[in-house]
């Protein structure tokens, strides 16, 4: 049977570290199950050291998915967020969708832990935008063809939008799929700000991305969080010039 690598990029989860392991344990016996913690100040690395095998890397969601694909020995790699919860269903979809050559990897149709019209919106819009524009983002449990992924250099060494840089570049070399097992991602940050908000802020940010704007200077931005009338940063106004 083919190998599959779990790798959940993690950084001060202590709250939700134990119980996102021990679903992952109970649901996917069979995967290795890797932790990277890029500089946790928490308790998050000795609280999943009992379930997964921790290793440490840089700060930044590209440095350490990288990393823990570096220690992993699966012929798919799969990347989970610790605040994503997978349906049990999703593994044996993933190994049928790559047992055709012509696919190199996808995700899985994204809803979230409640329901409200934005939130609902936004999930079918997400789902939308990776069946037709192959976008296909972090809270979606991306999984990768372990040799299409080497063959890339793995995730670009972005400070943000790795997940849709990596997704373009997948597109180009085969076929990504969109499953229908779920991934239920946290709302926390979304209601937190105000989810509309957030929805328009996240556009204005892959617009910042299409435009050429610096990866580092957008996850300054998107670290702020949305302001209305934010002040252009100067990063972001030099990153802008033509």
């Amino acid at each position: 049977m083919t190998r599959v690598s779990v790798i959940v990029p993690v950084l001060n989860e202590e709250a939700v570290i134990r119980s996102a392991l021990s679903r992952l344990c109970r649901d996917f016996p069979d995967c290795e199950l890797i932790v990277v913690d890029g500089g946790s100040t928490d308790a998050t690395a000795e609280l999943a050291a009992p379930h997964a095998t921790v290793v440490t890397s840089e700060r930044g969601r590209a440095r350490q998915m990288n990393e823990g694909a570096r220690h992993a020995s699966g012929d798919i790699l799969w990347f989970v967020h610790a605040d994503t919860a997978v349906d049990p269903g999703a593994l044996g979809q993933i190994r049928a969708a790559l047992a055709d050559p012509a696919v190199v990897g996808g995700g899985l149709t994204l809803r979230f832990d409640r329901r409200t019209p934005a939130l609902n919106h936004l999930a079918r819009a997400s789902n939308a935008r990776a069946r037709r524009l192959h976008h296909i983002f972090g809270d979606q449990a991306m999984f990768v063809r372990r040799t299409v992924f080497d063959a890339l250099g793995g995730f670009p060494d972005l400070a943000i939008m790795e997940d849709l840089e990596m997704s373009r570049r997948l597109h180009r070399r085969g076929r990504l799929c969109l499953l229908p097992a779920t991934s239920t991602a946290s709302s926390r940050r979304l209601v937190a700000h105000g989810t509309w908000r957030m929805i328009a802020f996240m556009q204005y940010l892959k617009l910042l991305y299409f435009a050429g704007v610096d990866p580092e200077a957008i996850r300054a931005r998107y670290a702020a969080g949305p302001r209305l009338f934010a002040k252009k940063s100067p990063a972001v106004a030099r990153s802008s010039r033509p």
